[in-house]
């Protein structure tokens, strides 16, 4: 696809883990970084001016999109992660194709207005409730594939293999239970089978296919091999919930005598293509398993604490060898800057000690580690051959205002909101100018009738 070159000035922008003024971006019609040249002091003619901080463009890498729907819902009362399934469950079971799509598009413009420019669905709503077989049984994924060229973002579709409700006393599992059906394929294979008819070739240039286990609990020992080994086969991200809860940790271990981490060792889960979501609730064992094969793990923060789930052992991780990426998961609210700091603060709170991260450790967290966690290794820099994926922060808000230009990087972090992304570019196209998105009138009238949708 040729794209119109565009030439963007931005007034700081974040190169390398340095604050750099005035630096001249310039995009070409393959949608990459033609040209940065700091120190720019005018911008030139034609150019588009970035006020603030530009970085590069945020990769959410853990989406449950339909999850959006839940937003306020679930916040009443109390409850545990279990109760809050049951829920999530209702509104996963009105969903069509069309109104997937609908509540997706205006989900993913939602991103983009926070300064997202790639995403990883991880997707196991594949077929109608009660499992019947759409005539294209891929037709939910393509709703979501669709749905993020329309909001202007990138997409890492991880279709995800879900077999069983639980461990059960056999090779096969427990049965899916009635509002689980839609979720499953019969088989790794059956599913490894669907997931091949969505050729990587039919897919756009903003759309990538990757593979995910749902979790141990719900795909059988037996069956995990072949969904790594498709992963292997197609060079795709692998990725897996793991120990987001003690009560799976206690199941695993009845059902196999040992953590779901080892499990996963034990069947060739973990590796360099895999990222982990969640790992809460690890033993120092799992650490080392983890760290030491170079899995990634995807700590998805404002979820965690929504749900009461833990605060998960990241710094470890990162020392024993794990690259750590962010998601926003059930969407409890969409702010790849807050679970940055997020990860910061509550391994403060844990330890009772400041500074595990800097700043510019965080914001690679965000982009660039994030998009590798999705197969996106040419995204995340602000350097010429990289995709001209870009972010700019306001620096003049009531929240960033008053730090020294060299701060830009901390101020964003620690200070900053989803409300203070000011532009978007992706592929060199401003998706999101000056706060409003370009692709998609009027978000918030989006996001409300879609989710009104699922309520009827």
């Amino acid at each position: 696809m040729s794209l119109t070159p565009q030439t963007y000035w931005a007034e700081h922008a974040w190169l390398n883990g340095t604050v750099e003024p005035q630096v001249l971006i310039e995009t070409g019609h393959d949608g990459r970084i033609a040209a940065v040249h700091p120190d720019t002091a005018v911008p030139p003619p034609g150019s588009v001016t970035l006020r603030g901080l530009t970085v590069p463009g945020m990769a959410n890498a853990h989406s449950h999109a339909f999850h959006r729907a839940l937003r306020g819902t679930v916040q009443v009362g109390s409850g545990t992660f279990w109760t809050w399934r049951e829920v999530m469950y209702q509104f996963a079971s009105r969903l069509t194709p069309d109104t997937y799509f609908d509540l997706a598009r205006a989900v993913y413009a939602e991103m983009a207005l926070a300064g997202i420019t790639a995403v990883g669905e991880f997707h196991y709503l594949h077929h109608a409730p009660g499992g019947d077989r759409y005539s294209n049984p891929n037709a939910m994924g393509e709703a979501l594939i669709a749905a993020a060229a329309d909001a202007g973002i990138r997409i890492t579709l991880l279709d995800t293999c879900y077999l069983a409700s639980g461990f059960g006393t056999g090779r096969s599992g427990a049965p899916l239970g009635h509002d689980q059906l839609r979720f499953g394929d019969g088989s790794a294979d059956a599913w490894a089978e669907r997931v091949s008819a969505l050729a990587p070739g039919s897919l756009g240039d903003h759309a990538r296919l990757g593979a995910a286990i749902h979790s141990v609990r719900a795909v059988p020992a037996a069956e995990m091999g072949t969904v790594a080994k498709w992963a292997e086969d197609h060079r795709a991200p692998l990725h897996v919930h793991l120990s987001e809860q003690t009560a799976e940790n206690d199941a695993c271990r009845r059902a196999h005598g040992c953590s779901p981490t080892r499990l996963l060792a034990d069947h060739g889960v973990l590796g360099r293509r895999t990222t982990a979501v969640h790992a809460t609730h690890l033993t120092a064992g799992d650490i080392a398993l983890i760290g030491g094969s170079s899995t990634g793990v995807c700590m998805c923060p404002t979820t965690e604490r929504d749900l009461a789930d833990g605060i998960g052992p990241a710094k470890q991780l990162h020392e024993a060898g794990s690259t750590l990426c962010l998601g926003s998961d059930s969407h409890a609210v969409i702010d790849l800057l807050e679970e940055a700091r997020a990860m910061e603060l509550d391994e403060r709170l844990r330890t009772r000690t400041r500074g595990h991260w800097t700043a510019s450790q965080l914001l690679r967290a965000a982009t660039e580690d994030g998009h590798a966690a999705l197969g996106w290794h040419e995204a995340g820099r602000i350097e010429v051959g990289a995709l001209a994926d870009l972010t700019t922060v306001a620096l003049d808000s009531v929240r960033t205002v008053g730090p020294m230009p060299r701060l830009a990087t901390e101020t964003a972090i620690f200070a900053a909101t989803n409300a203070d992304i000011r532009h978007t570019v992706v592929a060199g196209r401003h998706i999101v100018r000056d706060g409003v998105h370009q692709l998609v009138p009027h978000v918030p009238v989006s996001l409300a009738e879609a989710i009104a949708a699922l309520r009827v």
